[in-house]
Parts: structure tokens; C-alpha cells; sequence
């Protein structure tokens, strides 16, 4: 059975060929409304969430399927104290695919354990998530025509930012790729993800505007207040990056904005007229990368194919 409980679980010949689904898909919509009808996916969803439970249930419904689920787990039996590993059993007896997104780090890699359909990590802590990476790289390929020789600059939350920790460890396996590490120093890169990287393929920087005329892409992202225990610690922080129409002028006229959303005032609303920015398309090919994505985790599943890790 194959998973998506992070994005190394996909080779980059499998991320080339989701990417051109994705594209066929949004060229050729009617070729794909009949493409799930008659499965069923489940949205286990132990964290809030907009774009990304939304974009899944979009996506299944526009391939013919439905969906089944729940927004958080006050419902359900989880505060009975059923395990996630029981829960997990039992929606694979109802569902054909399980979506979770979890608090705890590692809990959609516990869950296709013991899972018999495929289950996508939908965000986990402040681990990863790979869905959205997709979603990412989607947009970056659609936006750029390219997936290496860029310079990515991520800026704000590099500490709990999962979005990034992902996309990281996706854009490492394109040659030629150079990231800018924006953040202040309570809030860097963790060197789990830093390892990954050769010396001389990122730097730690902490001031945006020495980075962003260099750079193809901006990746803003969030200070994550439900992340950050301390309340004072997080009002210091959360305005640390603000990106504005000034800014913008030093940018490069090709350069791409992009943002997991939601945002909080990290992009200021005079910047989305700015036609480099690509935030709200890029939640839109979120629906499309996903909408790829079950397509081929079904077909791996006919096939029969094993995990890639």
C-alpha cells in the first residue's frame, strides 16, 4: 500500500508525472469528472484547517468520488480515548482513502501502519507537509517553467513552519537550488533540515530586503502564534516580517510571491494587485495537485506497488 505521510515518499520521476496530471487537469477538467465515482475519502482532522480540508474535498468531489469526515475531534471517539491506531482500522473499513491532519508529530506515519487504504499526511505538527509541498511545486513549475537553478527565499516561521521544513526537502533534489533562510533567531531553520543542504546551498539571513532583489521566489510565511507557548515572546515576533507594495519595488520583475496561507499581516493587501503575486492562485493548483494526487495513489494501489522510502 502506498502512503503520503511525507514527501520523500514520492521519487521526483513520481512528483514530474503528479505535476502533469495536475496540469493535464486543469487544461482537460471533463476528462476526470467519472474518474472516482463510487469511492469514498475520509478527512480525519484533529486541527483547524481552511485551504487544505477544503482543496481535498473539492478535489475528490470534482473526480466523481465523496467524502466523509470531521473537523476536529470533540465528536468523536477519540475522547472516549479510542487510539488513533483503532480509529485509523476503522475508517479503513469505510473509506478508500484516509486524509489526516494531526497535532501530534509522526501521528499519519503511525496511522499507515495499520491502515489497508492509503492514507495522506494533511499536516502534522510542526513536521511537514507534503500535500501542500505539492501544491508548491505545482505552482512554482506552473509559475516558473522550472523546478531547479532558483533561489528560494523563505522568510518568517522556519522553526514550526512545516510548509517550508517540506518544500526544503523537496526543491534539494533539483540541481542547482540556493535558499535564503529568513528569520529571527528564536525562529531558524531546524538543523534537521538544514543537514540536507550542502554549506554553500543556503544562508541564514534576517532581514528580508537583503535577500529579496537576489531571489525567484518568496516564500512568506506566518509566525505561528498556537505554536509558541510564550505569548510576549510571540507579540515581539509577529510583525518581524511585513511584506509591502515598497518592498515589492526591489524585487525582480519575475520573481513570484507564494504563501501557504492563511496569512495574518505578513503580506500586506496592497501586494496582491502585484501580478508576481501567486498566493491565491497558488491555493487554487492546491485543488489540482490533490486532485493528481488521489488519481495516482489509486492507480499505485491497482498495481499493487510497495512503498518508496
Amino acid at each position: 500500500m502506498r502512503h503520503l505521510t511525507e514527501i520523500s515518499d514520492f521519487s521526483v520521476a513520481e512528483i514530474s508525472q503528479l505535476i502533469s496530471v495536475s496540469k493535464d487537469i486543469m487544461t482537460n477538467p471533463q476528462s476526470y469528472i467519472d474518474a472516482m465515482r463510487g469511492k469514498v475519502m475520509a478527512t480525519l482532522f484533529y486541527e483547524p484547517s481552511t485551504r487544505t480540508k477544503f482543496s481535498f474535498e473539492a478535489a475528490m468531489q470534482r473526480l466523481g468520488g465523496s467524502v466523509i469526515g470531521f473537523a476536529g475531534p470533540e465528536n468523536t471517539s477519540a475522547v472516549k480515548g479510542e487510539t488513533l491506531k483503532d480509529t485509523t482500522r476503522m475508517v479503513s473499513a469505510y473509506a478508500d482513502f484516509i486524509v489526516m491532519r494531526h497535532y501530534l508529530v509522526g501521528a499519519p506515519m503511525e496511522a499507515a501502519k495499520v491502515a489497508t487504504v492509503p492514507v495522506i499526511n494533511a499536516g502534522d505538527g510542526g513536521n511537514q507537509h507534503p500535500t501542500q509541498t505539492l501544491t508548491d511545486l505545482v505552482t512554482i513549475s506552473r509559475e516558473m517553467g522550472r523546478l531547479d537553478n532558483l533561489k528560494i527565499a523563505v522568510a518568517g516561521d522556519l522553526k514550526y513552519g512545516r510548509t517550508v521544513h517540506s518544500l526544503v526537502k523537496a526543491m534539494v533534489r533539483y540541481p542547482n537550488n540556493k535558499f535564503y533562510f529568513v528569520s529571527p533567531q528564536e525562529l531558524k531553520m531546524p538543523d534537521y533540515v538544514k543537514e540536507l543542504l550542502a554549506e554553500d546551498q543556503y544562508e541564514e539571513v534576517q532581514s528580508l530586503e537583503d535577500v529579496i532583489g537576489d531571489s525567484d521566489v518568496l516564500y512568506m510565511t506566518r509566525i505561528q502564534k498556537e505554536r509558541i507557548e510564550d505569548a510576549d515572546e510571540y507579540e515581539r515576533l509577529k510583525d518581524t516580517y511585513i511584506l509591502d507594495e515598497e518592498k515589492m519595488k526591489y524585487a525582480a520583475q519575475d520573481m513570484i510571491v507564494m504563501h501557504p496561507l492563511p496569512r495574518v499581516n505578513e503580506i500586506t493587501e496592497d501586494v496582491d494587485k502585484d501580478p508576481r503575486a501567486k498566493y491565491f492562485q497558488q491555493a487554487k493548483y492546491g485543488m489540482y495537485a490533490r486532485m493528481a494526487l488521489i488519481l495516482m495513489l489509486e492507480d499505485m494501489k491497482k498495481r499493487g506497488q510497495h512503498d518508496i522510502n
